[in-house]
């Protein structure tokens, strides 16, 4: 089996006999040629103004935000669309397996991870970036997938001044993303207590965005979730924006509406300070 990307960043994997039992298979997955914006977002009804708005604060106010969802749920594209928000006088080094992130601005130095030859050696892992990246001055580190022991480093980072990194991550829901985080420590090796774990992802992450594929074939921004802080052992949240679900039509398309919670996220106070002012109005509560 082969695990290839072309040009353009699409990713091409083929698999032959006896792994694949009916014969060679070939799948590419192709990029839109268009990139996406917020605009695109919104006219698709996979998020509304008022979350377009907070998202747009948060990431030009350096909230360390993690984007989580399943596969094909849109994560990618979504972390390319917050990208956007980055300040251009930002130094961006993007981490990447394969390198897919599309970044407009004129800072960034894109990194790619190397696999092991056939005789096992040369390779190069995202944790091995992680840690080349923080000699590079970066501003900001985008992270294309977190899925193993690179998560100590980019929390790492994360503390340590590095404000306004994103990443994405494989969870069904944000409570799941900061288990995730906490099972890439202990793949790590790390031997060390829970409540001390917590207390460093509850510090590092301001922000996971859930993304989901529904049924309809429609992805959607579900969630926008806070993280508050710890009580005694557990990562508090707060969720500030939600998809609420209310069934499914004839035409089998989901019937729901985007609203705030009524929560007022903590951030509010810095992002404001940071001259980025957003109304309170846009975290009332609606009702459909």
């Amino acid at each position: 089996m082969v695990d290839a990307r072309l040009a353009d960043g699409s990713r091409v994997n083929a698999i032959i006999p006896p792994l694949a039992l009916d014969g060679p298979s070939v799948s590419i997955r192709r990029f839109a040629v268009d990139k996406l914006n917020m605009e695109n977002l919104l006219s698709f009804n996979s998020i509304s103004p008022e979350m377009a708005k907070f998202v747009e604060a948060a990431v030009k106010g350096e909230l360390n935000i993690l984007i989580a969802g399943g596969t094909g749920s849109g994560k990618t594209t979504t972390l390319n669309i917050f990208s956007g928000y980055i300040p251009s006088d930002d130094r961006i080094i993007t981490i990447e397996d394969s390198a897919e992130l599309q970044l407009q601005q004129p800072h960034v130095v894109r990194l790619e991870t190397r696999p092991a030859n056939l005789e096992g050696k040369g390779e190069i892992t995202q944790r091995d970036l992680v840690k080349n990246s923080l000699r590079m001055r970066p501003d900001r580190i985008v992270l294309g997938e977190v899925r193993g022991s690179e998560a100590v480093d980019m929390l790492a980072a994360m503390n340590t001044g590095h404000d306004g990194s994103l990443a994405t991550i494989h969870a069904n829901t944000p409570r799941d993303a900061l288990s995730r985080v906490e099972n890439m420590f202990s793949m790590a090796g790390w031997n060390i207590s829970t409540k001390n774990l917590r207390s460093q992802i509850a510090a590092a992450i301001h922000l996971v965005v859930q993304m989901e594929r529904q049924e309809d074939g429609k992805r959607r921004m579900v969630s926008i979730s806070e993280i508050n802080g710890m009580e005694g052992e557990i990562i508090t949240m707060s969720e500030i924006f939600k998809f609420q679900r209310q069934g499914m039509d004839e035409e089998g398309n989901v019937i729901g509406y985007f609203t705030a919670t009524g929560i007022i996220p903590g951030c509010h106070d810095s992002l404001s300070k940071r001259g980025l002012h957003l109304p309170f109005e846009i975290f009332n509560e609606t009702y459909q």
